[in-house]
């Protein structure tokens, strides 16, 4: 089993920056890719950035050119660097990893979600 821990939610004031974390821990042979989502009231959950173990990266179209995905194969990490945010960018901001335990399979993990809050 594999789980992940998401850590660097809070509040701050529009034009602000944050840094969610998130590690993964458990029985992992490799990460295949790391990525955050996010569901704001009303829509649909939402890729906002992922990173795969290679360092490809992507990032939704909203986001672009403020947030910054980073990843630490080491120690099975990846950040989330949010600058010039937003009112909108508010909802629960939630961890998630392709992760394979063995060369044959892998599994989809979700963290539990953090709570990142924009107030003007």
């Amino acid at each position: 089993q594999v789980q992940l821990v998401e850590s660097g939610g809070g509040s701050v004031q529009a034009g602000g920056s944050l840094r969610l974390s998130c590690a993964a821990s458990g029985d992992i042979f490799r990460v295949v890719t790391m990525g955050w989502y996010r569901q704001a009231p009303g829509k649909q959950r939402e890729l906002v950035a992922s990173i795969t173990g290679g360092g490809s990266t992507s990032y939704a179209d909203s986001v672009k050119g403020r947030f910054t995905i980073s990843s630490d194969n080491a120690k099975n990490t990846t950040d989330l660097q949010m600058h010039s945010l937003k009112l909108q960018d508010t909802t629960v901001y939630s961890c998630t990893g392709r992760i394979s335990s063995s060369p044959f399979s892998f599994r989809d993990y979700w963290g539990q979600g953090t709570q990142v809050t924009v107030s003007s």
